[in-house]
């Protein structure tokens, strides 16, 4: 049950643990996703919340709902105005030459029949700027820490593989597939004017294995 991933909640918003695996939208062809069972997030309130942005199927944590027209409103504005803050953690294949730095990459999405779509760095296309800092590395592997300044989609992603190029471990379109993609949104910020920011973290995953070990010791 959805209610039981809830990390924070109050008249406004709910933030979940989103667990990867389980698609925000409701695919194409149908199947289970958090927009398919946003009733379980009513918790005594009349309508649905509603899902503020996006995570990809095998990305795990926060995800904010707002939970009534105004809040929608009011975080739309947030996200907008990139006054949202957001932190991700990865695992990826290689270990980067600075301990920190500015990935800026336009991207641009393509298709094609036989691989499907995917974003890709392109000098026309939208813009897409990731902070990122070294946390720690072991056997050819780096844990790092990433703030998209955008919100593109596969920004983290292809920003790993093409920016560091280190792509995320188990990344099944930008690097190699095996074994569950290590990518997680660990904290989100949102200021609110008048009231305390949202400000929650998710617990890390055990599929992170002994990069666990890493954190704790940080």
């Amino acid at each position: 049950m959805l209610e039981d991933r809830i990390l924070y909640v109050d008249a406004e918003a709910i933030v979940i643990d989103k667990p990867a695996g389980l698609p925000v939208d409701t695919p194409r062809a149908g199947g289970d996703s958090v927009g398919a069972r946003a009733g379980e997030l009513k918790l005594g309130f009349q309508r649905e919340p509603a899902i503020m942005h996006r995570l990809d199927r095998d990305t795990s944590g926060c995800l904010l709902l707002a939970r009534n027209p105004k809040a929608r409103a009011k975080f739309q504005q947030a996200f907008e105005s990139g006054t949202v803050e957001k932190t991700y953690l990865a695992v990826v294949a290689g270990v980067p030459d600075a301990a920190a730095g500015m990935i800026d990459l336009p991207l641009a999405k393509v298709s094609t029949a036989e691989e499907g779509w995917r974003m890709v760095h392109d000098e026309n296309g939208k813009r897409a700027q990731t902070r990122w800092k070294l946390l720690g590395h072991r056997d050819g592997q780096s844990l790092v820490e990433f703030h998209p300044l955008t919100g593109r989609t596969h920004q983290i992603r292809v920003h790993a593989a093409r920016g560091l190029g280190a792509a995320i471990v188990g990344d099944p379109v930008y690097g190699g597939a095996e074994g569950p993609m290590l990518l997680h949104s660990w904290r989100i910020l949102v200021p609110r004017s008048g009231k305390p920011p949202i400000d929650v973290t998710a617990p890390v995953p055990d599929r992170f294995g002994l990069w666990l070990d890493l954190l704790d010791e940080g």
